[in-house]
Formats: structure tokens, C-alpha cells, sequence
């Protein structure tokens, strides 16, 4: 029915999704997902598991990865506003260790393909956010990874207000640098 508009970025493999939304005074419609459209925008795989996760305002999750069972994901808000980050992990690229941002929100309608050998994460800029996910393999806990929010080495141009911190979870306070991977 409606088609999907597919634009790559500066770091090879990262992809945006825009899909063709359709609205009226009723409100809109749009496909999240079309297997013939995705494929033949090269990003064919089977996705296994989708995922859901809220937050409230000021959260950052993340960078996070998955070492021996890493993942392709199509990531998009379902209602919020985020500003979505993945860092090139894969060793022998031109752009390891760099990063690039998607604001994504229930607004534009934005998807963001992030490819295996990324770290990913997102600041929420909204007051609350609901977050949706496509995984190309299953989430496994003991074999997660990350990286810290704020490595200087990376340097994430997160968008959290001047004298205000993110909120963490215990987990992501922990995360090394990058060059200690």
C-alpha cells in the first residue's frame, strides 16, 4: 500500500526509514513493516523478536550490545520523542568508534536500521517515551556489552540540558570505554 523512503548515512550499513504515512481529520495510517519494501531496501533478514520498552524524561539507555549473539534491529517510537545513537563497533571499518544520531519520534515516524558490530542507545528528550524494536536474534542477558554514555573517545553529542544528568540504571553507570573493549 504505501511506500517506504530509505536513506543511508556517513557511516556505512546505518539506515533511516521513512514511511509513507496516509492522514486525515480522522488521524493516520501507516505500515511499520513490509518484508517485499525492506528487502528490496537490502535489509533482509528474519527478525525473531520485537521488543517494547518506556521511559520517562531524561532516561538514557545505553550503549549497549551483544558480543556473540549480536543483533540487526529496526528501532522507532511509538509515542515520545528520542535521540537515537549507534557507534561503528566493527573492527576494520573506516568509521569505528563513530557515531551517528536519529531524533526519532511519534512525529516524523522515523525507523532506524542499526546492523550487527553497533553499540546502540537513546537520551529521552520527551516527557515520557514508549520505544519499539526488531531483533534479528534473541536478546541474551549474560552475553550483553556497553560502552559508557559519555566515553570522550566517542564523544556523543547528547542532547541532555545544560546542569542536568541523565538517569541510568545501575548497569549502564558501569559500562568502560571503548578503547577498553
Amino acid at each position: 500500500m504505501g511506500q517506504i523512503k530509505v536513506e543511508g548515512c556517513e557511516i556505512e550499513g546505518l539506515k533511516i526509514i521513512t514511511p509513507e504515512v496516509f492522514g486525515d481529520a480522522r488521524g493516520y495510517f501507516f505500515e511499520i513493516y513490509h518484508e517485499t519494501q525492506f528487502h528490496e531496501a537490502g535489509i533482509d533478514m528474519r527478525f525473531v523478536q520485537d521488543n517494547e520498552s518506556a521511559s520517562k524524561g531524561g532516561v538514557l539507555r545505553g550503549l549497549h550490545f551483544q558480543k556473540e549473539h549480536p543483533q540487526d534491529k529496526i528501532v522507532r517510537v511509538f509515542s515520545g520523542k528520542v535521540f537515537d545513537v549507534a557507534v561503528d563497533l566493527r573492527r576494520g571499518s573506516a568509521t569505528y568508534g563513530k557515531w551517528h544520531a536519529e531524533v526519532l519520534s511519534d512525529e516524523n515516524h522515523k525507523q532506524f536500521y542499526i546492523p550487527k558490530g553497533f553499540a546502540h542507545g537513546f537520551y529521552v528528550m520527551s516527557d515520557h517515551a514508549v520505544f519499539t524494536y526488531k531483533c534479528s536474534d534473541f536478546y541474551h542477558p549474560e552475553d550483553e556489552s556497553g560502552i559508557a554514555w559519555n566515553d570522550p573517545d566517542i564523544g556523543v553529542a547528547w542532547p541532555v540540558p545544560e546542569g542536568k544528568e541523565p538517569v541510568l540504571s545501575e548497569k549502564d553507570k558501569a559500562w568502560g570505554r571503548l578503547k577498553d573493549l
